[in-house]
C-alpha cells in the first residue's frame, strides 16, 4: 500500500530562496538610508584617501567577478538540470494514471520502467488544465511515491507551465524550488516532470560562501599592503610636508631668520620629486630674501644708532651756547633774544628725538632692559601727577586696586610708556576732556588702560598707530605739541621688550590704550 500525506498537513516550508531573489538586494527608504550615508567618516589624508581608493576599486573588481561566477554556475547547473529532464521524459508523470504500483520491465508500452527513477522527482498529471495527479519519489524505497498536496497557488503554477518542452522553475510550497519540464501525452493530458534545484542551488551557495571568504581575506590584506604601499610611496611629499610646517612656525616680521634643511629631493621624474625641487627653489628665494632684508635691516638700525649717538653732542652744544648767549648781562636786541630763545626751544626738541631714536635703536638691537620689581601703582600715581600739572585743563581719573600691583621690568622705561600714553591723550585731545587710568591685575597679568572720551584716532591712522614716525597732527604746529611721531612706537617697542602687548580700541567719544604685563607672582609666605 502506498503511503500518502494527510490532506490536512504540510511540511516545514523551506527557508531557501531562489537565486534570484537572492541577488535581488532588498529596497530601504531614502530617509533611512541617507542619514546613514551621512555620518560615515570620510578619510581626510591623501594617503588614507588612495588606500580607499584602491580598496573599494578592488572590491568593486570581486564583486563583478563573483556575480559573474555565480550566474555562470547557476545557469551552467541549470542547463545540466534541463538535460536531465529531457533524458528522463515523462515516464514517471504517466505512471501515475494507475496510482498504487509501479511499472516493471515487462510492461511494454511506451512509459518504459519508472523505478529508476532519481530520488526527489516530482510527476504531475493535468486534464483539462487540473492538477489531477501529484507525486514525488521519496528517499528510500524505489516502489513507493508520495502524493503531494497542493494549494491553489501550486496549482495555478502548475497549470501556467507550457508544454513547450524546456525547463521552467517553479516553487512548490509543500517541497522546494524545482525545475519542471511540461509535454503532451497520448491521452490529450500534460505531464510535468520536475527535478529539485536544492543541488544547484546548494552548489552556487556553496560558491558564493567561498567566494566571499576568499574576497573578504583579499579585501584585508590589499588594505594593509596598500596602506603600507601608499605610505611608502607619500614618504617623499611628506617630508615635504614636515618642512612646510617646520618653516609656517617660524617668525618671518623681523630679525635674522634661520630656515630648516631643504626637503629630501626624490626621483625628478616624478611629481613629488617635482614638488620637492620646486619647493626648495622656492624656499632659498625666500632665504635670500630674508638675509638681504636683515642685512638691510642692520644698516639701517646701525644708522640711526650712530646718528643718534653723534648728534647728541652738538645738539647739546648748540643748546648751551644759546641757553649761554641769553644769560649775557648786557642789553640784547629782542630780535636776537627771539633767536636764541627758538634755538634753545628746538634743540631741546631735536634732542629729545635723538634720545628715542637712540632708545628705539638699541631696543632694536635687542639690549636687554632691567629686570627689578617694579612698583606699577606707584608709577601710575607720579605719571598722573605729573600729567594734571602738564595739562590742567583735562581731567584726570584714577582707578587702582586697594593692592599694590608689582611687574618686573626696567621702572625708567615703564614710567616713559605711561608719560607717553597721557602725553598722547593730553596733545590729542581738546581742553576738558576727561582721561582715565585703570589698573588691575589677575595672578598671570597686570592691565593697564589709558580711556579718553576725545574725537578718537582717525580710521587711516589705526593701522599704523605704533609705527614711527606716525603723526595725528602732520603740520607739527607748536600748539599741538609738534611731536616727532616716535611716542606710541617707544611704547610698543617697551611693551615688547617686556613680553607684553598694547592694543588700541577707539572710536569717536572713546579710545583705549589697553597695555598687558606679565606680573611678578609674589612669594609664598609660609604660616608656621
Amino acid at each position: 500500500m502506498t503511503p500518502r500525506l494527510r490532506p490536512g498537513s504540510r511540511p516545514r516550508p523551506s527557508s531557501r530562496l531562489s537565486l534570484r531573489r537572492r541577488l535581488r538586494p532588498r529596497p530601504r527608504s531614502g530617509p533611512a538610508a541617507r542619514p546613514l550615508l551621512c555620518r560615515l567618516p570620510r578619510p581626510r589624508t591623501l594617503r588614507a584617501r588612495l588606500t580607499l581608493g584602491l580598496v573599494v576599486l578592488l572590491a568593486i573588481s570581486c564583486a563583478a567577478v563573483g556575480v559573474a561566477a555565480v550566474v555562470g554556475l547557476n545557469g551552467f547547473l541549470t542547463s545540466r538540470l534541463d538535460e536531465q529532464l529531457g533524458g528522463v521524459g515523462t515516464r514517471f508523470p504517466a505512471s501515475l494514471e494507475h496510482p498504487g504500483r509501479l511499472r516493471d520491465d515487462h510492461d511494454g508500452d511506451e512509459y518504459g520502467d519508472t523505478r529508476r527513477q532519481a530520488t526527489g522527482t516530482f510527476g504531475a498529471r493535468l486534464v483539462g488544465g487540473t492538477v489531477t495527479n501529484a507525486a514525488v519519489v521519496p528517499a528510500g524505497e524505489a516502489t513507493t511515491i508520495l502524493d503531494v498536496p497542493l494549494t491553489t497557488e501550486d496549482r495555478k503554477g502548475l497549470a501556467a507551465v507550457p508544454a513547450d518542452g524546456r525547463g521552467h522553475t517553479v516553487a512548490l510550497s509543500a517541497l522546494d524550488d524545482y525545475r519542471l519540464m511540461a509535454a503532451r501525452g497520448l491521452d490529450g493530458d500534460v505531464l510535468i516532470t520536475g527535478l529539485p534545484l536544492e543541488p544547484v542551488q546548494a552548489t552556487v551557495h556553496r560558491l558564493e560562501l567561498v567566494a566571499g571568504i576568499v574576497f573578504a581575506l583579499a579585501l584585508a590584506a590589499t588594505g594593509v599592503v596598500g596602506a603600507v604601499w601608499v605610505r611608502w610611496s607619500l614618504r617623499p611629499l611628506s617630508r615635504v610636508a614636515a618642512t612646510a610646517t617646520r618653516v609656517a612656525e617660524l617668525s618671518l616680521a623681523s630679525g635674522e631668520v634661520a630656515l630648516p634643511p631643504r626637503a629630501p629631493e626624490s626621483d625628478p621624474r616624478g611629481e613629488v620629486g617635482r614638488l620637492a625641487a620646486a619647493f626648495n627653489r622656492m624656499l632659498g628665494h625666500v632665504e635670500d630674501a630674508l638675509t638681504k632684508r636683515h642685512a638691510s635691516e642692520e644698516r639701517l638700525r646701525s644708522f640711526a644708532a650712530d646718528a643718534s649717538h653723534e648728534l647728541r653732542t652738538p645738539v647739546a652744544s648748540v643748546r648751551g651756547h644759546a641757553e649761554l648767549a641769553l644769560l649775557h648781562p648786557g642789553p640784547v636786541p629782542a630780535q636776537i633774544t627771539h633767536a636764541l630763545e627758538r634755538i634753545a626751544a628746538e634743540s631741546s626738541r631735536m634732542g629729545e628725538m635723538v634720545d628715542d631714536l637712540l632708545l628705539l635703536a638699541r631696543l632694536d638691537a635687542g639690549r636687554p632692559l632691567e629686570r627689578l620689581p617694579v612698583d606699577l601703582t606707584r608709577l601710575v600715581l607720579d605719571a598722573v601727577t605729573d600729567a594734571r600739572v602738564a595739562g590742567p585743563g583735562h581731567r584726570w581719573t584714577l582707578e587702582l586696586p586697594e593692592d599694590p600691583v608689582t611687574v618686573t621690568g626696567d621702572a625708567h622705561r615703564l614710567h616713559q610708556v605711561l608719560a607717553n600714553l597721557l602725553t598722547n591723550a593730553r596733545l590729542h585731545t581738546p581742553v576738558g576732556t576727561e582721561a582715565t587710568v585703570t589698573l588691575e591685575a589677575d595672578d598671570e597679568a597686570a592691565v593697564l588702560a589709558v580711556h579718553d572720551n576725545g574725537p578718537g584716532v582717525p580710521d587711516d591712522l589705526r593701522p599704523g598707530v605704533f609705527e614711527r614716525f606716525t603723526r595725528a597732527d602732520r603740520r607739527r604746529t607748536e600748539a599741538s605739541g609738534g611731536g616727532a611721531g616716535l611716542g606710541l612706537s617707544i611704547v610698543a617697542a617697551v611693551v615688547d621688550a617686556h613680553a607684553g602687548s598694547v592694543d588700541l580700541a577707539s572710536r569717536p567719544g572713546a579710545t583705549t590704550f589697553t597695555v598687558r604685563l606679565p606680573r611678578q607672582r609674589p612669594p609664598e609666605v609660609s604660616t608656621a
